[in-house]
Order: C-alpha cells, then structure tokens, then sequence
C-alpha cells in the first residue's frame, strides 16, 4: 500500500470536503458551505502562499488531511508554523498516516525556514495524543479565547 503526501490541488475538493467535515464532526462542530469554499480557495491559490494543506493519499485515494498556516512570532525572527488541521479517515488510522503527515508539515517547515510547529488538540483526543508524544513536546499552556 503506497502512501503519497502532496500539496492539495484545485481537483482535490470532492476528497478533500468529507474528510474536513468529519474532522470537524469530531470536534463537535459544522460550518457553512462558504466556509468550506473560502478555506479550500485559500489552500489551493498561490495568492496566499502562508496558507497551506496536504493531503495523503493511500493507492489513490484520499485518506488525511493537514492544513498548516505560517504566521509571524514576536519572539522570533522567522515566522512560526501553527498545525492547524490534522485528520486521518477512521479506516486509516494506526498505519502511519497522521505521523507521515506531520513530520511533511515538519519537513516543509523546515524548508520555508520556520523550525517552529505547534500545534493544540483536545485534552479528550487520547488516540491521537499518543502519536502527538512521541512526535512533539507537550506544553503548559492553557487556551483561552473569546
């Protein structure tokens, strides 16, 4: 089973929109259709290069997705890269995809000159904190939001 982890194109929204709409399902939440056509715009157009997703794909077939946006940090010089979206489709789940698609994020970070990628998640998001230990540093910090 070949896994491939590329940029997400203009042709790639009819995968693209049901496995976002289940990652956000699991976080309890919907979005309008002009959300999805906004964010999906902006991922694919050159026009907002800080903007970005991936999508993994096992013999064809879309099995994950990333998005990760660039943004400047005041206690750097570079600009810090924040993970923002990471999803893998239930069935795919185990075999790799999540960390293939991060240690891209990792690996395109890098590549644009931002060694920093953070990321959050739910505290009740046991499966996928697995994987986040053994790829990442947790931190202290507590979100707030208004």
């Amino acid at each position: 089973m070949t896994l491939q982890i590329r940029p997400v194109e203009t042709g790639d929204k009819p995968a693209w929109v049901p496995l976002w709409r289940d990652y956000l399902a699991f976080y309890e939440t919907t979005l309008p259709d002009t959300v999805y056509d906004v964010t999906f715009a902006r991922l694919t157009s050159a026009a907002h290069p800080d903007q970005n997703g991936l999508i993994a794909l096992r013999n064809g077939r879309a099995v994950g997705v990333v998005h990760y946006i660039y943004h400047p940090h005041n206690w750097r010089e570079e600009k810090v890269c924040y993970l923002q979206d990471l999803f893998a489709a239930p069935a795919a789940r185990g075999t790799g995809v999540g960390r293939a698609l991060i240690e891209a994020v990792y690996a395109r970070a890098d590549a644009d000159g931002c060694p920093s990628v953070y990321w959050l998640t739910q505290d009740f998001n046991a499966q996928a904190r697995k994987l986040y230990d053994r790829i990442g540093t947790l931190t202290p910090f507590i979100k707030y939001i208004r």
